[in-house]
């Protein structure tokens, strides 16, 4: 059977047992997938972040759940960004190879290091994962651009997207 959307999986980092999104900062990839809501994997940005601005970071796994079958050409990419004009998202793939433990930084303002990060729209323009054999993943780095001055915006989101080939 092919690899369905619902295998491909986004994992929080910080631990096995990590179930907070704010402490997804790297590490170990956690057994609890990123929830649906913004303000489960980044915190409400207080009064004086939305005046000076604010940059913070957040890492997450891609996961193939697939029993058996690679995905091959793994892609991601933010399939619709923050609906705000006061904030933007932008992904880096993390410096770890697959299935391997990206580096954990001291604070959710600590810029991860040897990454690159862009904001590619599309599968076509994604950012380039490669094969993720069954039950292995690749952290990817998540940036929220708070801009100084930022009005106050309550269903701020963003949709971030995997997608790669799989055998039939």
């Amino acid at each position: 059977m092919a690899i369905l959307t619902t295998d491909v999986l986004f994992m929080l980092s910080g631990g096995t047992a990590n179930s907070v999104g704010n402490n997804s900062l790297g590490g170990i990839i956690s057994s609890t997938e990123v929830s649906g809501s913004l303000n489960s994997f980044w915190d409400v940005v207080s009064g004086t972040e939305s005046s000076v601005g604010d940059v913070e970071f957040r890492c997450l796994y891609v996961k193939n759940n697939h029993g058996s079958l690679t995905l091959y050409n793994a892609y991601v990419w933010i399939s619709t960004n923050t609906p705000s004009t006061d904030t933007t998202v932008a992904i880096a793939l993390g410096a770890a190879a697959i299935n391997a433990t990206e580096a954990a930084i001291a604070d959710e303002s600590a810029v991860p290091p040897a990454v690159s990060f862009s904001a590619p729209s599309s599968y076509a323009t994604g950012l380039l994962i490669g094969d993720i054999p069954a039950g292995q993943y690749k952290a990817v780095w998540v940036r929220r651009t708070v801009s100084a001055g930022a009005a106050a915006y309550a269903s701020d989101s963003v949709t971030i997207s995997a997608q790669g080939d799989t055998e039939a």
